[in-house]
């Protein structure tokens, strides 16, 4: 047997923009990342030969899946429980592992677990109704417990009129108090097997339309106590809840402190500025430790880095191609990652990233571009 098939092989559930920048990073080192895919022409699909057609809630085509890979790992949280706890007991390697992972996939299973802990979050409980939402006061915002995303799943409430209206839908739900928010912070950490961790900056995140559109890294004017708090949270969370592989923490920052919003096991938006940003991106740094390798560096590669999704915008314009020379030729250092998504309204269907001294003139930068891609301008 040659060198080459000696080399573990990863398996990720999921076949998104996240796979498809996981299989990036998997080149230099070595690997040939297997994804499953629902469709051709999902975004990892279309540039990942080792692509496998499946249902990722069907238990059969997991463990078909999984024949041949070293680990089992995820672009997103919505495998079920059931089928992955049932690969387990067959002695699949998971990564996270699913008593790890429910916690990115239950946000009200996450917010007793961080109670248990005396972890920072917003008042919270499970309601069920009316009654329920009103002992708990409004405003207030209502959260479905799980599958939601990109703001999806997540209602502002002011009166009950506007509860009513998701309480009908049936789905199961908690509510949070609604915060005054000075600012949104994220911070990832990665957790092999054996415990070793690396710690990314704490970055600063801007939500539009409950879309993640910029992030700032690292975060500006945060002072040294506020960083080594959210270190803190995530060191603990990772530890506690037995994390492998990426874990991003979403964080408010408020005038008492910081609070934990939200968890991914996986790697997070909040994180792309890291593929030219940090010296080991945050897809390398997730193959690593769930191949229980040695963790690479989280030191930055430049004083800020910005990053911008580009959404799609209105149909008619200039082609996508179009847009990306005109852009290219107007900002050269800009580096630019398109997910090969068919364009929608809203859709994600890339980044832009841009690296050097003064945050304040590369989020102009970064979301200029971010514009001319969106609407050919």
């Amino acid at each position: 047997m040659d060198a080459a098939t000696q080399l573990p092989t990863v398996g990720m559930i999921g076949a998104g923009q996240l796979a498809r920048m996981t299989h990036q990073a998997a080149i230099a080192l070595g690997q040939s990342l297997r994804v499953l895919a629902g469709d051709p022409a999902e975004s990892a699909a279309v540039v990942t030969p080792a692509t496998t057609l499946g249902d990722y809630r069907n238990v059969d085509d997991l463990r078909a899946f999984a024949k041949g890979c070293t680990v089992l790992t995820f672009d997103h949280e919505h495998v079920p429980q059931e089928a992955l706890r049932a690969l387990v007991d067959e002695g699949v390697e998971i990564q996270p592992r699913p008593e790890a992972l429910l916690y990115a996939q239950d946000k009200q299973a996450m917010r007793t677990r961080l109670t248990e802990l005396g972890l920072p979050q917003p008042r919270w409980a499970p309601v069920d109704s009316i009654s329920d939402v009103e002992a708990f006061g409004l405003p207030c915002v209502l959260k479905a417990a799980t599958g939601g995303y990109d703001g999806k799943g997540v209602w502002m409430i002011d009166t009950p009129a506007d509860a009513q209206a998701v309480l009908a839908s049936g789905i199961r739900l908690i509510a949070e108090e609604r915060m005054a928010l000075q600012r949104e912070l994220a911070i990832q950490i990665a957790r092999s097997p054996r415990g070793e961790t690396a710690v990314y900056p704490v970055v600063e995140t801007v939500q539009t339309g409950g879309i993640c559109t910029e992030v700032i890294a690292p975060a500006p004017h945060l002072n040294d106590d506020t960083a080594a708090e959210a270190r803190r949270i995530i060191e603990i969370i990772a530890a506690e809840l037995g994390v492998c592989g990426m874990l991003a923490v979403e964080l408010f920052q408020t005038s008492k402190g910081l609070f934990v919003n939200e968890l991914a096991m996986r790697a997070h938006n909040s994180g792309h500025w890291t593929i030219e940003g940090a010296r080991t991106s945050q897809f390398e740094q997730h193959l690593r430790a769930v191949l229980d390798y040695p963790l690479g560096s989280t030191e930055t590669a430049a004083p800020y880095t910005v990053m911008a999704n580009v959404l799609g915008g209105a149909p008619g314009g200039p082609r996508l191609d179009e847009r990306l020379q005109h852009l290219l030729a107007d900002d050269p250092g800009a580096h630019v990652h398109l997910y090969g998504k068919a364009v929608r309204p809203g859709r994600k269907i890339g980044h832009v990233t841009v690296c050097g001294d003064d945050p304040d003139v590369l989020r102009r930068r970064a979301l200029r571009a971010a514009k001319r891609l969106q609407e050919g301008e």
